[in-house]
Order: structure tokens, then sequence, then C-alpha cells
């Protein structure tokens, strides 16, 4: 009987705690409004960064970002991902977006690349074809900022000299 009892009591416990529960609150799928917006984003990503204007390329991330590049640890914070783009001069960028999705506030895209960029320091120009994922946040007055990027190359890597 004790063991019945013990059941019977956890059941109990288990259908009060459940009852008590408010029900999931339905999320709403994004609009056609903010599908345009996000592409809009990764176009204005890759003009800004293609125009060589980093404040207008930062200005499509939020304070706490994350910049994931390969090969590298992740870069945090708009001040640091502002910094790893200077040095960077770019004499082509396309984006290409395959996919965007999301629910209410948050919402991500992915799509391919291609870049080819100067950059201080380096002998050739870098160039790369690649895929990436963005995942963006909507802000409070409506619009859309990068939240976390991360990309990587479809190039083999480079030979050992």
């Amino acid at each position: 009987m004790g063991a019945r009892t013990n059941l019977v009591a956890v059941l109990a416990l288990v259908a009060a705690s459940t009852a008590c529960q408010s029900p999931a609150r339905e999320v709403a799928a994004l609009s056609e409004e903010d599908r345009s917006a996000l592409e809009g984003i990764m176009q204005e990503w890759a003009r800004s960064a293609l125009a060589g204007d980093v404040e207008a390329w930062a200005g499509l991330w939020v304070e706490d970002g994350v910049k994931m590049n390969p090969n590298a640890p992740a870069i945090e914070g708009i001040e640091a991902i502002r910094a790893g783009f200077s040095g960077l001069n770019f004499t082509e960028f396309t984006i290409a977006v395959e996919e965007i999705d999301g629910r209410g506030d948050l919402a991500y895209v992915r799509g391919t690349f291609t870049a080819t960029a100067t950059v201080e320091g380096m002998p050739e120009p870098m160039v790369e074809d690649g895929k990436y994922l963005t995942v963006l946040r909507k802000s409070p007055d409506g619009t859309w900022l990068v939240a976390i990027d991360c990309w990587n190359s479809d190039l083999p890597p480079p030979e050992a000299g």
C-alpha cells in the first residue's frame, strides 16, 4: 500500500503543477516586412564593407555582438568587432541570402559570399568564397541588428610552405 500511495501522491503533484502553468505563448513567425528588412541588412553589410564605411557596417551590430571568424577566437563586443574591421580594404564583396527564418524578435540568415580584400601586413589580397550564418535580434524600435555572425571558407586551406 505504501508504494501505491506514494505513486498516487506523485501523480497528484504532477497533475497539480502542470495545471498551474500558464499555456505556452505562441510566438509569431517573421512577417514579409521582417524578411525584407533582414535581406536588406545583409546587402547593406556587403555595401558598407565594400565602401570601407566602418561606421555604417558597425551600426548593423548590437553592442554585445559576437563575430566568429575561422581559425581565430571569437571577437566579442562592438568595439572589438569594429577594430577587427579596420585594416581591411574590400575590392569585391557580394552576399547571397539562401534562407531566412525566425520567430518573434530573433532570426537567422544563412547564405554564401564572395570577397576579395587587401589586408594590412599581407603581401597578397585575401580571396574568399564561403558561407555564413548570421543571428539577428529585433530592437525595441523594430530594427534588426546582427547579434552573432559566423562564417567559413569553401576554399581549401593553403599549402604549408
